[in-house]
């Protein structure tokens, strides 16, 4: 790095950095496993929306460019001898996220949102959390003129608009809707057209504010592993997902699909009975097992002969409001493969769609009634030596203009009941539901 200069003023909590940067361009934060990363200004980038690709490269002239598809060999640039591996943290290279929609619609039919459905910035300027206070990095040529401008924002009082909701956040289906798609996914899986699939529904309210000014409450809610935001003009994307799509690191890759949930309790005998049901809970296990296939099946495209393992199977990870049934699956990629190649064609992920992929997707579009957007995309990052992580955009918030929404949902086989699985989709989020809930504008 051309620019490394630890920032010595108190400058509070994850959002209120954020907050204090929330006029820079293309502002985003990554948990990353508990490595935080805050970038900003990114030297250019791509956003999909309106079915377009426009292209922005940040200089004195502020270029764009429109483009019908995405320029991946002049975008996107890995060099492993340039920029050696280290530990697997952000260290300058590419940020963004992929929304289930824009995936999807590379093998079927979806409808999209008018919100960016695709981003993609090349970041060179970041702040980075070590044991001893956060750092600012830079690889540009200007920046000690970004550092005096961050001194700057770092001294002003500066908040963003409270986030208020208009009223609660509102389910799409009620049970008898829900019942109903519940019935036609049993009698295509009678029909043999698949065997599981993720049905998901939305939950909506309109609110005025920045998300912004709600997210460390959420963060500190859930705890989540790979929470995240990320700011595009009117679109903002809180996420707290504990799902970590697939990991990048050299040659080997690593994917960890959830499949399976049990919610906890406050009492410690409920909480372990709760933990041992779903370990022993068969439906679950056949669940977890149909997405490790899938996902290993993906993975081998792209993976050297016989490099396709299963490190676990079934473990069970406890998160603040819920226990998960995790397996483990890596593989060793071939020489010469892009990764960005890898992670697109894994995409959407299958413990969010059900399997046979393609199929899930287009009964999912027939019967979910409104495109997913973000929510069950991927956001995450790859260094410029192609090492990188990207969530699973799980029990994320999603915010475009004044509409906010949040979604849920679980997969649905032979076995499945359908008020349990009714159930399933409060159990995961409630807790978040419940906090949001309480940010309604009062008469």
């Amino acid at each position: 790095m051309k620019f490394v200069c630890k920032i010595n003023q108190y400058i509070g909590s994850t959002s209120e950095i954020l907050s204090k940067l929330d006029t820079m361009n293309g502002l985003v934060f990554l948990k990353d496993q508990n490595h935080p990363v805050i970038a900003f200004n990114p030297t250019h980038y791509l956003i999909y929306k309106n079915n377009q690709f426009v292209f922005f490269k940040i200089d004195s002239e502020k270029q764009y460019e429109i483009m019908d598809e995405f320029p991946i060999d002049s975008f996107l640039q890995f060099d492993s001898s340039n920029h050696p591996h280290t530990a697997a943290t952000f260290s300058g290279g590419y940020i963004g996220f992929v929304s289930y929609d824009y995936a999807a619609k590379q093998f079927t039919s979806v409808r999209e949102r008018p919100q960016p459905a695709f981003y993609l910035g090349q970041y060179e300027s970041f702040l980075k959390q070590e044991e001893d206070g956060w750092y600012f990095y830079s690889d540009t040529d200007d920046a000690e003129q970004q550092w005096q401008q961050l001194e700057i924002l770092f001294n002003q009082d500066t908040q963003v608009k409270t986030l208020f909701l208009d009223r609660s956040l509102s389910p799409r289906w009620s049970p008898a809707m829900y019942r109903q798609a519940f019935q036609r996914i049993q009698d295509y899986i009678l029909a043999g057209d698949c065997y599981q699939i993720n049905l998901t529904q939305e939950f909506t309210a309109k609110s005025q504010g920045s998300l912004l000014s709600r997210a460390e409450s959420l963060w500190n809610l859930t705890d989540a592993p790979y929470a995240g935001y990320l700011k595009l003009d009117d679109f903002e994307l809180l996420s707290c997902s504990p799902e970590l799509f697939i990991e990048f690191n050299q040659q080997q890759l690593v994917t960890r699909p959830i499949k399976g949930t049990m919610p906890r309790f406050d009492d410690p005998e409920l909480d372990a009975a709760s933990k041992r049901k779903l370990q022993s809970s068969e439906k679950d296990q056949a669940e977890n097992v149909m997405i490790v296939d899938l996902l290993r099946n993906d993975l081998s495209i792209y993976a050297e002969t016989g490099s396709v393992k299963t490190n676990k199977l079934f473990e069970i990870e406890s998160f603040n409001q819920v226990h998960h049934m995790v397996s483990e699956i890596e593989a060793t990629l071939k020489p010469k493969v892009n990764p960005f190649e890898v992670l697109m064609s894994a995409l959407p992920g299958g413990s969010i769609t059900g399997a046979p992929k393609i199929r899930a997707m287009q009964i999912i579009e027939e019967l979910e009634e409104a495109p997913r957007g973000a929510y069950c995309g991927s956001l995450g990052y790859f260094n410029f030596d192609g090492s990188g992580r990207w969530n699973i955009l799980i029990r994320t918030i999603q915010k475009f203009q004044d509409e906010l929404s949040i979604w849920a949902g679980g997969g649905i086989t032979i076995a499945s009941d359908c008020d349990a699985e009714y159930q399933e989709c409060f159990d995961k989020v409630s807790a978040m539901l419940d906090l949001l809930n309480t940010w309604q504008l009062k008469d």
